[in-house]
């Protein structure tokens, strides 16, 4: 059986695995491995994958793996591959390269003789050879360079998985989908009864509260979009079966079962949320505010906060910020707020008035419980892009109430 490759960013490998077993079931071989997963697996098994996991980008199919010194090496490592049986002249293709540790000079010109090695095999077996497609590729290949080893696959998901097909309404900076998941993941919450009311108040584009309302609604996260491997020869066959798991996975959405709140300080941004929300199908589950995270009331008695604090104008009130304040090190607090009096005022207002929640906080501050003058219970290492940063865990106490007076 294929051992089947499952990206991820930095940090979510453990998670992915325990939502691949999930997906595969029990019995399934599952590794965590540097930067991803490998399952055993077959194709019923891979089309599932890319109709349900939340976590990773992209599904790879192996096609060849061995060491390597040099991009003859490479060529001929393509060449053992049956390219008949993948892909035909009429179709295209694309090469992409990722390196770790590799002796070679450059990444493009191994990228163009495995795509020498797929036209020469086609040319051989038809007399014709396919085309290289770098937006739309029929068949995107992925190719991993290491020190000493070679190994090629082909992407089944084509689109990476974090393109819910949802999105037109971005922001600034928006959230991965498949990280926010892994927020959401990581704080155990899955949108089941038990877990609760879930709650962003600083919103954006609404990535993390749409993923969370689809978990919510048993909405599956490649519901609303194609996928390469639907196009592929060896997965042909396996299309029958591919549209029944579609139909499936729509029939089993239902009304949700947790509820989640979310807003901005921003009208536009709120505005920018809905309008993702009413296109991922999940308007009705979410219930939008425009408000100051800092001024916003809890909306019940305990649940879970997950947030990506943002950087610029949607800190605070507009205006309200001082002008010349240094900037941060992500991405500039554009409109000048000061973050150590965000974060301070914003601990405030929850132990005022979210004693019960429990919030999880991503932040590539390290210092970031210091600058809310609380003490984290939980901290987990996430890398959002090139960014490394750390998901906080805070037990939020309420004041106690000659405290609470003291502060107003």
């Amino acid at each position: 059986m294929p051992l089947l490759f499952l990206p991820c960013a930095g940090g979510v490998e453990a998670l992915l695995a325990d939502e691949v077993r999930r997906i595969a079931g029990g019995d399934a071989g599952v590794e965590a491995g540097h930067g991803g997963v490998f399952v055993d697996g077959d194709e019923p098994l891979a089309m599932r994958l890319n109709l349900h996991s939340r976590l990773a980008n992209r599904v790879l199919w192996p096609l060849a793996s061995a060491p390597y010194a040099d991009e003859h090496d490479l060529y001929a490592l393509a060449r053992a591959v049956p390219w008949p049986a993948w892909i035909t002249p009429a179709q295209t293709l694309k090469v992409d390269v990722s390196a770790r540790n590799s002796p070679l000079r450059s990444l493009n010109f191994a990228a163009l003789r495995i795509k020498d090695a797929v036209c020469d095999a086609l040319r051989e077996a038809t007399g014709a050879r396919p085309s290289v497609d770098t937006r739309a590729p029929d068949l995107p290949l992925a190719l991993f360079v290491g020190e000493r080893e070679a190994a090629l696959y082909a992407d089944l998901s084509g689109v990476p998985l974090f393109k819910r097909g949802w999105r037109e309404d971005r922001g600034e900076a928006p959230l991965k989908e498949t990280l926010a998941a892994a927020l959401l993941a990581a704080a155990g919450w899955q949108g089941r009864p038990d877990d609760g009311p879930l709650l962003d108040p600083c919103c954006g584009a609404g990535t993390i509260a749409i993923e969370a309302a689809q978990l919510a609604c048993g909405v599956a996260p490649g519901g609303r979009r194609r996928f390469a491997f639907e196009r592929l020869a060896p997965f042909a066959r396996h299309l029958p079966a591919w549209r029944a798991m579609q139909q499936a996975a729509t029939a089993s959405v239902h009304a949700p079962a947790a509820p989640v709140y979310a807003g901005d300080v921003s009208f536009r941004m709120t505005d920018f949320a809905a309008r993702n929300a009413e296109r991922a199908g999940v308007a009705r589950a979410i219930e939008f505010r425009t408000a100051d995270a800092l001024q916003r009331p809890a909306p019940a008695a305990h649940g879970t906060i997950v947030m990506n604090p943002p950087y610029g104008e949607r800190l605070g009130p507009k205006g309200s910020a001082p002008a010349g304040a240094p900037a941060a090190a992500r991405e500039g607090f554009e409109g000048g707020a000061d973050p150590a009096a965000f974060f301070a005022a914003l601990a405030t207002h929850w132990k005022r008035h979210y004693g019960g929640w429990t919030a999880w906080v991503l932040s590539p501050e390290m210092r970031l419980p210091g600058l809310m003058r609380l003490k984290e219970s939980r901290r987990v290492p996430l890398w959002n892009g090139p960014i490394e940063c750390r998901l906080f865990r805070f037990d939020i106490t309420a004041l106690a109430t000659g405290a609470a007076a003291a502060v107003r």
